[in-house]
């Protein structure tokens, strides 16, 4: 046995079998070794960006890591923006990356790189191989690593001669160690504070925003009067009819300044203490009142969900029914707008979808017209990295077969990782994708009004996606998904409507 038959073997005993690739020459004997051993799932990429992204949304369904499959440092350089993505979504993931054979590295061939400097910014653990025996065993250290609470990048560099060497070992699944629970000191601190009555926000993050937790911490509201906020960006929140009607804090320093003023206690559920996700000149970083006092119920790295139920029972929060949004109707006249968009989408989405959303900016403000939808999951683009939408859809397609993706992606962000299409193509993923088609970067015209630019035509043009504009029916069809264009709100419904009906991915232009 080879060392890259090890390493196959060792990942499908520790759970990992879906691996998303874009392999090169020194990663030739894992791909052989494939062929060989039955029951990895490997699904190609044309672009590392989308490998990476594709891995990411991948676990954030699955509940469990994807390996991705990169050629080399460069390969790696490729993926690192959707990895940064993942890393802000805490996102276990367990890269294979190939090397230089470790006698050729000394040589300095055109693509020996710094492969462990790229991956340490975006990897909690990071490994080079160095023997062929030593294959499997590096690679359970990496699933293990990556399952860590609550989630985070493992990194193992394969030079090429410890894939090809004969003295492989299949490594056993190493244990994992639960989350952290929190200490029954902070539970009956978190009480008594919220027994006071103060005006008091519990923010929530991370598995909190799942069904459960929030069900949890809809039972401590009920019971206490505080009030309830998402962190603005999250890897998955649990939405729709049946379900805690949750608001995000607003992206726009002014939007969230407001939402969260008046509070004087700040409980941090798996959330982080809200900042801006920019500095602007004149307004302020941390986005809560100064005066408020933050309190930490639970630590990302900590079991929420735990936290909250026994805070729950501490306080003897009883459970509490949930009032649901009615059911959201169709918008079939009038202008195309964000509201309308938001509204038939929630009338048309089939029970149990699953949003990607990188949205950006059209849809930001509309998040609440989605309240009224069947029963779903959103995701988020955590890091800001543009391009994570349309890789997300395709990886969560593929952890959930069955389930419709519906990837709400910006026009700009979608040139990123167009690829993700031609994948969806040949998986043949059942992903509905609507792009908003403004044909700009609308948010960075806000970005400009934020700072206080006073932009000229050279500053417009570099924002400006026309002359020529992009034709995405055409770059669908290139990659093999079906298209078209939606002009009204009519047309966006009935394409809607016809997407979800059918199998397989299809594409919508919405001109806005």
């Amino acid at each position: 046995m080879n060392g890259a038959e090890s390493l196959v073997r060792t990942l499908l005993g520790c759970g990992v079998d879906t691996c998303f690739a874009n392999p090169g020459t020194s990663e030739m004997h894992f791909v052989a070794a494939l062929d060989r051993i039955p029951g990895m799932r490997c699904v190609l990429a044309l672009f590392e960006g989308v490998v990476t992204g594709c891995a990411d949304g991948y676990a954030r369904i699955a509940g469990r890591p994807a390996a991705t499959l990169l050629h080399c440092g460069p390969g790696l350089a490729n993926g690192l923006a959707n990895l940064h993505n993942a890393r802000r979504a805490s996102t276990p993931i367990v890269n294979i990356v190939g090397d230089q054979a470790t006698h050729h590295r000394p040589l300095d061939a055109p693509l020996t790189a710094d492969t462990e400097g790229f991956a340490r910014g975006v990897s909690g653990w990071v490994r080079t191989a160095t023997h062929a025996s030593r294959v499997g065993g590096d690679a359970a250290a990496a699933v293990q690593a990556s399952r860590v609470a609550p989630g985070q990048i493992a990194t193992l560099v394969l030079p090429a001669d410890t894939a090809w060497d004969d003295g492989g070992v299949v490594a056993d699944a190493l244990p994992v160690p639960p989350p952290g629970q929190v200490a029954p000191a902070t539970l009956r601190d978190i009480a008594r504070l919220l027994r006071r009555g103060e005006p008091t926000l519990l923010l929530l993050g991370g598995a909190a925003v799942h069904a459960e937790g929030l069900a949890l911490a809809h039972r401590i509201a009920s019971a206490t009067g505080a009030r309830l906020m998402a962190q603005q960006s999250n890897a998955r929140i649990a939405r729709g009819r049946g379900r805690v009607a949750l608001e995000r804090v607003p992206y726009p320093v002014d939007l969230a300044v407001r939402a969260l003023s008046g509070i004087a206690h700040l409980v941090l559920v798996g959330a982080r203490t809200p900042v801006g996700f920019f500095a602007y000149p004149g307004k302020p970083a941390y986005l809560a009142p100064p005066e408020a006092a933050v309190h930490v119920l639970a630590r990302p790295e900590q079991d929420s969900p735990h936290a909250l139920a026994a805070l729950a029972d501490e306080l003897g929060a009883a459970a509490a029914p949930i009032e649901s949004a009615p059911p959201a109707e169709p918008v079939r006249s009038g202008p195309i707008s964000p509201e309308a968009v938001a509204r038939t989408l929630a009338a048309l989405m089939p029970e149990n979808a699953i949003i990607a959303d990188e949205s950006v900016s059209y849809l930001r403000g509309s998040f609440a017209n989605t309240l009224g939808a069947p029963p779903h999951d959103w995701m988020q683009s955590t890091g800001g990295a543009i391009g994570g939408g349309m890789p997300l859809a395709t990886g969560a397609a593929v952890a959930a077969p069955g389930r419709r993706v519906i990837n709400l992606e910006a026009d700009g962000s979608a040139m990123y990782t167009l690829q993700a299409l031609w994948t969806q193509a040949r998986e043949r993923l059942d992903v509905t994708t609507v792009i908003i088609s403004n044909r700009k970067y609308a948010i960075l015209l806000g970005e400009l009004a934020a700072v206080g630019a006073n932009p000229g035509r050279t500053a417009l043009d570099m924002m400006d996606l026309s002359n020529p504009d992009l034709d995405w029916p055409q770059l669908a069809a290139g990659m093999g998904v079906a298209a078209a264009r939606a002009e009204t709100m009519q047309r966006f419904a009935d394409l809607l409507t016809q997407s979800f009906a059918a199998s397989g991915p299809f594409l919508i232009e919405l001109v806005v």
